[in-house]
């Protein structure tokens, strides 16, 4: 991956690298959002796990537009190789892949850079701007 980061000082202090705006850094997880939903307790089941559609045209197209892909699953460490080979044996072009995503939803990340969340819903296409209601912190 070529590095886009850039650099941001504020008062003559310099802070962590960010992204251009026109470069995306998605996080997107694997089971039950680009394919089908295997829990950790049967892996037997993650070599036949079935794409959805357009996820994989869609996150190599966002690959080839230049944003950095990452896997984020809740699939555990020893489950890597054969998530690594599931996703090379369909074509799936990323940059990483992190384990180990705490399970169960209600996800409420928090970060010093922005964060912006879509909610996979059995539609895999480009994404649309909408207006949302949003947690912040007081002021």
């Amino acid at each position: 991956m070529k590095n886009n980061l850039e650099e941001i000082v504020v008062d003559g202090k310099r802070l962590s690298p960010g992204l251009p705006d026109e470069i995306k850094n998605f996080m997107i997880d694997i089971d039950g959002t680009i394919c089908d939903d295997i829990p950790n307790e049967e892996p037997e089941r993650m070599a036949t796990a079935q794409i959805y559609d357009g996820a994989l045209d869609t996150i190599n197209k966002w690959y080839e537009e230049g944003h950095v892909i990452t896997f984020f699953t809740s699939r555990t460490e020893e489950h890597r190789g054969e998530t690594e080979e599931w996703l090379k044996r369909h074509g799936f072009k990323y940059h990483g892949m992190l384990m180990g995503k705490p399970r169960g939803g209600n996800y409420h990340w928090i970060d010093n850079h922005i964060v912006r969340a879509t909610r996979y819903e059995g539609k895999f296409t480009d994404l649309e701007i909408r207006t949302a209601k949003v947690e912040v912190f007081e002021k």
